[in-house]
């Protein structure tokens, strides 16, 4: 079977990330896990720096996907009725991002 990356960028509404994180970790990332084809994911924040770094979202989810069909899970992610798969309303959703990778080489490791 085929592996991909599913790459999605978000942020909280401005003054509701306590409720973006606990919606997020605790229940989106599983309810996703849940959809045919995916088979972990994993939640990441932007890391303090100095100087700080510039870069368009606060917070990553990378999900691996395994599947001979993408366009068939891409579907049914995108058909996951709402009581399966509730969407909070501290997403920004008009700023998310989200996208499938296809591996290009094989992982390199000293």
């Amino acid at each position: 079977m085929a592996r991909y990356t599913f790459v999605v960028l978000t942020d909280p509404v401005e003054g509701q990330d306590d409720d973006y994180n606990d919606w997020y970790t605790n229940q989106h990332l599983g309810d996703v896990v849940n959809v045919e084809g995916f088979i972990s994911a994993q939640r990441f924040r932007l890391a303090d720096t100095d100087p700080a770094q510039a870069f368009s979202h606060r917070y990553l989810a990378l999900y691996e996907v395994e599947t001979d069909d993408l366009e068939k899970v891409r579907q049914a992610l995108s058909e996951t009725p709402a009581e399966r798969m509730p969407i909070s309303p501290a997403l920004d959703r008009d700023n998310a991002v989200a996208c499938y990778f296809e591996p290009i080489t094989d992982v390199v490791s000293r």
